[in-house]
């Protein structure tokens, strides 16, 4: 019976087993390799792969265009992450009170993120910053600041803020709704009791809140970071002819070295190159999350 039993477990399992390794395992195991070789394309027979060590490693950090999507995607995650984990969380504390209107407001927030991103991106790109008749345009006239009205929101030194501020909007209402999970989560005891004890909103916000939520933070962090790490479509919808220095993120110049995708053609392919930028972004994730974890060390408060 037991000998079965391992049977047909081993028969249902191994369809999912063989997929996981075909699909997840043995792409991420050939990319690791490729990134330590010379490889001009992705589908590139091993034959021809010449070995470089860590060659591409120190060619990636010896390339300003590099250098510089590292830098946009640190002010992205920090810049970015501080100003949306900030609106989630108010809005989640707002919309788990007692106030009306909870489920439509929760739909409102969270519908940019139903919205796919390259219809999202074309709206703010020609309905929010055209300086002749979009929304920003048509407010600061009303208010009589004409002269901002006609700034150039998508010109270079102004073009990263307005991505960011785009990309920001969509992602609020996800972040929010893993705040409000975790805000349902906890006991109302425990603001019953401190509300007893004489505490605020502001004194449980800090004293209940907070202290319960730090599973749910250390969450959104991560997953922050991975989104950021992934900053692709919006960099390609701000800038979608070549590459620039405002909009440029690690996976668009990987898009650029694997595919040779802009219009000025000025970018060897390098698929090992490419492959290192993505062993580098899984580096990334993995020490946010270890760093997370070494920070916020309890899911839960002891009370």
């Amino acid at each position: 019976m037991l000998k079965n039993n391992k049977q047909v477990i081993i028969t249902f399992l191994a369809p999912a087993v063989l997929c996981y390794g075909l699909v997840f395992l043995y792409p991420t195991f050939r990319t690791v390799m490729m990134s330590f070789f010379k490889v001009e394309s992705v589908s590139a027979p091993i034959a021809d792969w010449v070995f470089t060590g860590f060659g591409n490693y120190r060619k990636l950090f010896t390339t300003p265009i590099f250098l510089q999507s590292l830098k946009n995607i640190g002010r992205l995650w920090f810049m970015g992450g501080c100003a949306v984990m900030f609106l989630a969380l108010v809005f989640a504390v707002i919309l788990t009170g007692n106030v009306g209107g909870t489920r439509f407001f929760r739909s409102l927030i969270y519908l940019p993120n139903v919205v796919s991103a390259v219809a999202m991106g074309t709206m703010w790109i020609n309905y929010v910053y055209n300086s002749d008749y979009g929304l920003l345009h048509t407010v600061l006239a009303t208010l009589g600041l004409k002269g901002v009205s006609t700034t150039l929101w998508t010109a270079p030194g102004n073009l990263f803020w307005s991505m960011l501020a785009a990309y920001g909007f969509g992602m609020v209402g996800y972040h929010m709704l893993i705040f409000i999970s975790g805000i349902e989560q906890i006991p109302k005891d425990y603001y019953e009791a401190a509300y007893l004890e004489g505490a605020n909103g502001l004194q449980r916000f800090c004293h209940v809140t907070v202290p319960n939520m730090r599973g749910v933070i250390r969450t959104n962090i991560v997953m922050w970071t991975v989104f950021t790490v992934g900053f692709f479509v919006w960099g390609q919808l701000f800038s979608p002819v070549n590459l620039s220095n405002d909009t440029v993120a690690p996976m668009n110049y990987m898009y650029e070295l694997v595919f040779g995708a802009s219009s000025s053609a000025s970018t060897a392919r390098d698929s090992g190159s490419g492959a290192a930028i993505g062993v580098i972004l899984t580096l990334i994730v993995v020490l946010v999350f270890l760093s997370s974890n070494c920070i916020v060390r309890q899911d839960d408060a002891e009370l």
